[in-house]
């Protein structure tokens, strides 16, 4: 095993400057969910250069590559990167900017794609030192609901062979390169849009008394709901409830006759998760009629909590101890962030890992989601390598 870690971080130190450019063009290239059109066109270029097969048009625009070791059926495991952008309007300074306007690689969905294509590379010229396949997902749409995760286990990309395992990684701008990060068990949250419509009779301002003023009761509601938190939840079960868009449209002297309000629920715990949502409408609706007014609710679920296999994730980080060395393996909170990545998880062990995107020197995290967002390239070595190295310890087990 020694000679083989000693190969593959060869391999990845080789590669590193032509995944580098394959970063840039996908970062260059973002396309919103389902639309990553171009985006797989670089993926498959990349592939093709390799000589490794694929298949496209899975779940509309993913790609899915195989990688055959010797006696492929013995055992099959998933490695997955996801592949859409944000809406999100670059402003960083940099040679491979954003050339579509309006949208932006600031999750580093094109960090997990070129690491994946360059674990693809390695393990290709790796194939006959270990026994089964690997499927690689390149997923489309991460970002928006229903997933391109839910679609893709629908389109049967777990089968024939059969996936035993699915493992992934996702950039951590807080953790330096050349670590990890990991954490067992529940790691990220459910996920639900709240979007509630307060109902009024709108008005001249300045007569309060003649109307229902529907911005009052929205207000009331807002500051209600957080009693789901901080009073409601068991302190247990992490939970958050937040709005982020509320709109009135009304005018300095115009009181409006709705209020549309639109924010996101988040925690770990399905038996909670299903009763949160009738707190939250009740809550709701039960404030709009103490103020005359009326409340209509809708919570459009989406994507479970993450779960980390117990088994699986011990194992990885084993192998991150033994590939980076214990100093460079950091153990990780629960983030109420989300993924779905989770349906993986609720189908068969899984494990999502942390790879580390922070220069040493750099004082300011660039954080997920924002205009600004942006890696120490050099990430992608240790991106690609660990996740060959895991591939391939995961094929080898039981021998």
């Amino acid at each position: 095993m020694d000679t083989l870690k000693l190969k593959i971080q060869e391999l990845s130190n080789q590669y590193l400057t032509d995944i580098i450019s394959v970063r840039r063009q996908l970062h260059a290239n973002p396309e919103l969910a389902f639309n990553e059109v171009v985006t797989g066109d670089i993926i498959c270029a990349a592939l093709d250069k390799a000589h490794i097969p694929y298949k496209r048009g899975i779940a509309k625009t993913g790609v899915v590559a195989i990688i055959e070791g010797r006696n492929p059926e013995k055992k099959s495991i998933g490695l997955r990167a996801d592949m859409d952008a944000l809406q999100i309007t670059e402003k960083n300074h940099v040679d491979y900017c954003s050339k579509n306007e309006g949208k932006m690689h600031a999750c580093g969905h094109d960090v997990h794609m070129a690491s994946l294509i360059g674990a693809a590379k390695i393990l290709y010229s790796l194939k006959d030192s270990f026994e089964g396949t690997i499927k690689l997902l390149f997923q489309p749409s991460e970002e928006k609901y229903p997933g391109g995760a839910l679609l893709m286990i629908k389109e049967g990309v777990l089968d024939n062979p059969t996936v035993t395992n699915m493992i992934g990684q996702h950039v951590h701008p807080g953790i330096e390169v050349g670590k990890i990060g990991v954490k067992s068990g529940k790691s990220m949250a459910s996920t639900d849009e709240v979007y509630i419509t307060v109902k009024g009779k709108g008005g001249h301002a300045a007569t309060p008394e003649l109307n229902v003023d529907p911005i009052v009761i929205a207000a009331h509601v807002v500051i209600g709901l957080q009693q789901l938190v901080s009073r409601i939840a068991t302190p247990t079960i992490p939970t958050v409830l937040s709005f982020g868009r509320i709109v009135a449209n009304g005018k300095t002297n115009v009181i409006p006759d709705e209020v549309f309000m639109e924010g996101t629920l988040r925690t770990v715990d399905e038996n909670w998760r299903t009763e949160a949502h009738k707190r939250i409408a009740q809550i709701a609706e039960n404030i709009a009629a103490a103020f005359n007014g009326s409340c209509e609710v809708f919570i459009d679920r989406g994507y479970p909590y993450l779960l980390n296999d117990d088994a699986l994730t011990a194992r990885i980080k084993n192998y991150a101890n033994d590939y980076l060395g214990t100093s460079n393996v950091v153990d990780i909170d629960l983030r109420m962030t989300a993924e779905d990545f989770a349906y993986y998880s609720h189908t068969i062990p899984s494990c999502f890992y942390r790879l580390g995107v922070k220069a040493p020197t750099q004082a300011e995290i660039l954080n997920l989601h924002t205009a600004n967002f942006n890696v120490d390239e050099s990430c992608m070595e240790t991106g690609m390598g660990f996740m060959a190295w895991v591939a391939v310890r995961e094929m080898g087990r039981g021998e």
